[in-house]
C-alpha cells in the first residue's frame, strides 16, 4: 500500500511547488492537498493495522501536515508559521524514522524529508524563498515519491 501512497502523494506534491513557483492558484492546491491529507491519514491507519508502525507515524503526521496546509490553502491564511511548526514536527519524526532505518535509500527519503520540512519552516518565517521550497517539493516528488513508488511496486531494488 505504501508505494501507491507515495506516488499519490505526488499529485499534491508537485502542483504545489508549482504553486510555490508562481504557477496555480490556492484554492485548487488546498482542495487535492485535502484529498491527499485524508488519504494519507486513511493510509497511516491502514498501515498501523497490519503492524508496520514506523510507516504508519509517517503517514499520519505528514497526512495532519497535508490537512493544515489545505486549511491554510483554503482560508487564505496568511501566517505561516504554524504550518512552519506543524512541518518542524514532521521533520523530527523523520528524522527519528531515519535514525531506526540507519541507512539505504528509505533513510536517504527520510532525511531529505527532514530537509524539505526545515525549507517549510524557514520559508514560514520568511527566511527561505518559496521557490526553493517549490524547486524542492519537485524535485523530491520525483526521487522520493514517485520513483521509489514505482520500482518498490515493480519489485525492483532500490538503488542504495
Amino acid at each position: 500500500m505504501t508505494p501507491a501512497l507515495l506516488v499519490m502523494i505526488s499529485i499534491m506534491w508537485i502542483p504545489l511547488g508549482m504553486l510555490f513557483l508562481g504557477q496555480g492558484e490556492a484554492k485548487s492546491s488546498g482542495f487535492v492537498t485535502s484529498v491527499v491529507g485524508i488519504l494519507t491519514i486513511i493510509g497511516g491507519f491502514f498501515q498501523g493495522m497490519q503492524g508496520d508502525l514506523l510507516t504508519a507515524a509517517a503517514l499520519l503526521v505528514f497526512g495532519i501536515l497535508y490537512l493544515q496546509v489545505a486549511h491554510a490553502l483554503l482560508t487564505g491564511v496568511t501566517d505561516m508559521r504554524t504550518v512552519g511548526w506543524g512541518a518542524i514536527t514532521v521533520a523530527i519524526v523523520c528524522l527519528f524514522s531515519a535514525v531506526i532505518i540507519g541507512a539505504g535509500y528509505l533513510a536517504f527519503m527520510f532525511l531529505t524529508f527532514v530537509i524539505l520540512c526545515l525549507a517549510v519552516f524557514l520559508n514560514s518565517y520568511g527566511k527561505l524563498s518559496g521557490k526553493v521550497v517549490g524547486w524542492m517539493l519537485i524535485i523530491l516528488a520525483l526521487i522520493c515519491l514517485i520513483y521509489p513508488g514505482y520500482a518498490l511496486m515493480g519489485n525492483y531494488n532500490l538503488p542504495f
